[in-house]
């Protein structure tokens, strides 16, 4: 069984954390939500730090809490990322990574060489803490955490304490991460951008519940429950740099559904990227739209309709090719359009934001 079963309930006075989840075994999962609402509970819990008086947690078919098991934290192959980086700072960068080593009992799944290699931390091997960034402070506490070779990383806010500089910096080795790491990753954040740009799988937690779990595409796309990564509704695309128009600055980038044009930011054509599309920047119309500025334009169906927070407004679900699109109406031209579900539309889209 390649996933994680995870049952928890844990009562504190004045909050309870209820959880029943089945994660994926492998990939980047967001646990995003409000400070309180659970997130790092969720995460102690996994890790065993935290000891729900009703759970039970499997791990690839490994039981490792129920009511008869208890497998303590330095029994679990995790690794294990908190906001600081908490380095000794008596010892250089490579004495931190080989101190992590010694409580090391699984198989190395990743090894010190490697950790050293996907960070890009080769060069501060000598260096003690206090000579380095936040950034570089935090790449080497996340490589102490992947040297044990563990077999599922926890990541609590590992950007929180960092100046956006300083995540800009750290951002790209995340991504490198999430492409090159074959173990689960479970991501705790409260920063759209971060989820967006890192996260697989995404579980929204509120109030120690979990009012959200599916794969990011899929649970950015419900109406039933508009999930809102910073200001606006909105989905994320994975796609690839296909072609650089280098005349007018723009990149294309393609999805499985279509094609969308983008501003040229450097990225090589072949290039995995991920995109942002909000639905406060989709129209629709029911005729072949006349020529206009608004250069993304794709034919797709109308799959469903919801309701948006204001009265007057609808958003509406489309489906082009593979992918699932989210537009932003008013109640009225909906109705003028006669937008109903199996209706075929053109999608245009005013902006795209790559990820970066």
């Amino acid at each position: 069984m390649d996933s994680i079963e995870a049952r928890f309930k844990l009562d504190w006075p004045g909050f309870t954390l209820d959880v029943d989840l089945a994660l994926p075994g492998r990939g980047v999962t967001a646990l995003f939500g409000h400070s309180g609402s659970g997130k790092t509970t969720l995460l102690r819990c996994l890790a065993g730090l935290e000891r729900a008086s009703h759970g039970r947690l499997e791990f690839k078919g490994k039981i490792w809490q129920d009511e008869k098991t208890w497998l303590p934290t330095h029994q679990r192959p995790i690794g294990y990322v908190f906001q600081e980086a908490s380095l000794f700072a008596h010892l250089n960068v490579l004495g931190n990574l080989n101190f992590g080593l010694k409580r090391s009992t699984t198989a190395q799944r990743v090894g010190l060489e490697q950790a050293i290699e996907l960070l890009g931390i080769g060069h501060l091997l000598a260096r003690k803490p206090d000579t380095l960034s936040g950034g570089e402070r935090q790449r080497v506490g996340i490589a102490r955490a992947l040297a044990v070779g563990p077999e599922i990383l926890l990541m609590d806010e590992p950007l929180a304490a960092l100046d956006l500089k300083r995540k800009q910096e750290i951002l790209p080795y995340l991504e490198r991460l999430h492409d090159e790491l074959a173990i689960p990753v479970i991501y705790v954040s409260h920063s759209p951008d971060e989820v967006a740009r890192l996260a697989d799988h995404l579980v929204v937690m509120d109030d120690g519940r979990v009012v959200a779990d599916g794969s990011l595409v899929a649970t950015l796309a419900r109406l039933d429950l508009p999930i809102r990564l910073g200001e606006d509704v909105g989905v994320v695309l994975d796609a690839t740099v296909g072609e650089l128009e280098k005349e007018w600055h723009l990149a294309r980038v393609d999805f499985a559904g279509g094609s969308l044009w983008t501003r040229d930011r450097g990225v090589p054509t072949g290039r995995r990227v991920r995109v942002r599309v909000l639905a406060r920047d989709v129209s629709l119309a029911v005729l072949d739209p006349v020529p206009s500025s608004i250069q993304n334009v794709l034919n797709g169906t109308v799959e469903a309709i919801g309701d948006d927070d204001h009265p007057g407004l609808l958003l509406v679900r489309v489906q082009v090719g593979a992918t699932l699109l989210v537009a932003r109406l008013t109640r009225r031209s909906a109705a003028q359009l006669g937008i109903a579900p199996g209706l075929p539309v053109s999608v245009q889209i005013k902006s795209v934001a790559l990820m970066e």
